[in-house]
């Protein structure tokens, strides 16, 4: 199914150039992926959308029934160890229900938060009588997962958190106590996972299984959100909640990599569903501007609403390239050694590409339901079009898994820890990476490499300018950050199209779609190393590196007449042009 990628390890893409054969595309898929993803294509438009007016207003009953028939059909077990009843596949086949079940609108949020971040840490630091008792249920839908992470008073700082847990005089039970915000799913999960301190301590921070019908235990009312909202979301609050030691997960003080641990694999999954929802807006706002008539003619006929059509595509092609590059590598990494240890070491090692899909995916879709919006005019702001919804339900996706300003502080920081542990000779080899000749579009890949070598030295720069005190620049994090991931996905479409090039492949669309967004890449690279550079930089230095940064120019792109080509493939289909 799969080419190895040779040993790259998480952000060594800045330092080793991958070839088109190391790289995992959708293109790749085999017939059993494809099945998977036929099989959550279908539940979603024969079961999902004939009753999302319903799922709309929470109707009593309806999400269970539909989590249920999921369950049937095999699609929250992909990732659930066969002898507790799972179906034990690969994380590209986790992938693919994520990006194919996105067409569900905001039921997706119910899919997503039990099949990952409601099941997974059971999967992963559950013990065998753990597993034994709960998974089953939740492989099959008959019970519904939910994560309790989130406080009133800590979002992002997780660790800030007041809930506690204390053990009981005789030492049989957990006293939970606090409450718990923005829970998915909340209204009818029958397992919450809760993140508490034990004893109040911020070194004991723990998690702990907790079954619905526990005395002491309640639920607010159902949040009034401003889309998603066929999705349940309520506070949870605990008040003297006696939970069986047994049901502690993992260790004391495990509860910080339990949690971060399950982030990575809830934010490559959203960036999958985001890149499957874009995808509907295309095909939506496409129709909408062959049949829409405007001075005599359809409006996709108006340069303007047909740049805005070829953007979406294009952005989608990297997005969707980068996310299946990034999978790819995880699955590789795991190989035939499918132990729930070495899965957790191989997302783990790709946190800083897991953070990459998250931000571009999210940041994608907003993106695209805007222009939808505005494809569809003043129609686009009634609730009878469905890019209204769309257009709500997109929000939420930049704040959850992590906002994206966090994920922006945790690539460079990330990739800095690691240059620092010795893992990655990033400042030793920062002129040492080797050529890879490409049939097509390698002026574009050169570009590239060499704005590999900008980034490495502005943030090595940073480092020895500010040291310890460089986590307080953010704003420079978060310059340094969007030139990794701007590099990370054009070197994906590239790497993407050479590839089909040397299947036979080839096609003027794929050239266009690649070069068009890598183009659009240099251009915000070039912005943000200025724009650093300006920071920390002063006087002759910074006009000599400002200099050598002018230097960096792909050849002269005609995106105009690109986008155009694009434009065209988006219209001929009435859709995302690129059929894996």
């Amino acid at each position: 199914m799969k080419t190895k990628n040779q040993a790259c390890r998480g952000g060594e893409y800045l330092l080793k150039q991958a070839a088109p054969a190391d790289v995992f595309i959708p293109e790749d898929f085999d017939d059993e992926l494809r099945m998977i993803a036929q099989t959550t294509e279908e539940y979603v438009e024969h079961e999902v959308r004939p009753v999302l007016d319903r799922l709309n207003v929470l109707e009593p009953g309806l999400s269970e029934q539909l989590m249920q028939k999921a369950g049937e059909l095999g699609l929250l077990a992909i990732e659930i160890p066969e002898e507790y009843g799972g179906a034990q596949l690969s994380k590209t086949a986790a992938t693919i229900v994520a990006e194919y079940s996105a067409g569900s609108s905001g039921f997706n949020t119910t899919i997503s938060a039990h099949s990952t971040i409601g099941t997974l840490p059971l999967v992963y630091f559950g013990t065998h009588e753990q597993k034994q008792k709960y998974l089953s249920k939740l492989g099959s839908g008959e019970w519904v997962g939910a994560y309790a992470l989130t406080e009133p008073e800590a979002g992002s700082d997780a660790l800030g958190g007041r809930t506690t847990a204390v053990l009981s005089d005789d030492g049989k039970h957990y006293i939970l106590n606090g409450s718990k915000m923005w829970i998915s799913n909340a209204g009818f999960a029958k397992l919450f996972t809760v993140f508490a301190k034990v004893d109040g301590d911020r070194k004991k921070f723990s998690a702990f299984l907790v079954e619905h019908d526990r005395p002491g235990l309640s639920l607010g009312a159902e949040e009034k959100k401003m889309g998603i909202k066929s999705s349940s979301t309520r506070q949870v609050m605990f008040e003297n909640v006696k939970i069986p030691v047994e049901n502690l997960l993992g260790e004391i003080g495990q509860g910080a990599k339990i949690a971060f641990n399950i982030l990575n694999s809830g934010r490559f999954k959203l960036g999958a569903s985001c890149v499957g929802a874009v995808k509907r807006i295309i095909a939506m706002s496409a129709a909408y501007a062959q049949e829409r008539k405007q001075f005599g003619v359809p409006i996709a006929s108006f340069g303007l609403i047909r740049e805005k059509l070829a953007e979406m595509a294009i952005r989608t092609y990297a997005a969707e390239s980068a996310t299946y590059r990034t999978i790819g590598m995880i699955d590789d990494m795991i190989g035939d050694d499918k132990s729930l240890d070495t899965q957790l070491k191989s997302i783990e090692e790709y946190a800083i590409e897991c953070s990459f899909i998250k931000v571009l995916g999210s940041e994608l879709i907003d993106f695209a339901v805007d222009e939808g919006v505005q494809i569809h005019g003043g129609y686009g702001y009634s609730a009878d079009y469905e890019i209204e919804r769309a257009y709500r339900d997109a929000r939420i996706n930049r704040i959850y898994e992590g906002t994206n300003e966090i994920n922006r502080l945790i690539m460079p920081g990330m990739l800095l820890k690691r240059a620092l542990r010795g893992e990655l000779a990033l400042f030793a080899q920062a002129g040492a990476q080797v050529e890879v000749q490409l049939p097509v579009l390698q002026q574009e890949l050169q570009t590239l490499n060499a704005l590999k070598k900008t980034a490495i030295a502005i943030l090595g720069q940073a480092a020895k300018k500010y040291d310890k005190a460089l986590e307080n620049e953010q704003e420079l994090l978060a310059r340094i950050a969007d030139m990794m991931m701007a590099i990370f996905a054009a070197e994906s479409a590239i790497l993407r199209t050479a590839k089909l090039h040397a299947a036979g492949k080839d096609s003027e669309l794929f050239q266009a779609l690649a070069q068009a967004y890598a183009a659009g890449a240099v251009e915000k690279c070039t912005a943000s190393a200025r724009e650093a550079l300006s920071l920390f930089a002063q006087g002759e230095a910074l006009h000599k590196q400002l200099a050598a940064l002018a230097k960096i120019q792909s050849q002269p792109v005609n995106s105009i007449a690109l986008r155009r080509t694009v434009a065209d493939a988006v219209l001929k289909v009435t859709g995302y042009p690129v059929s894996g």
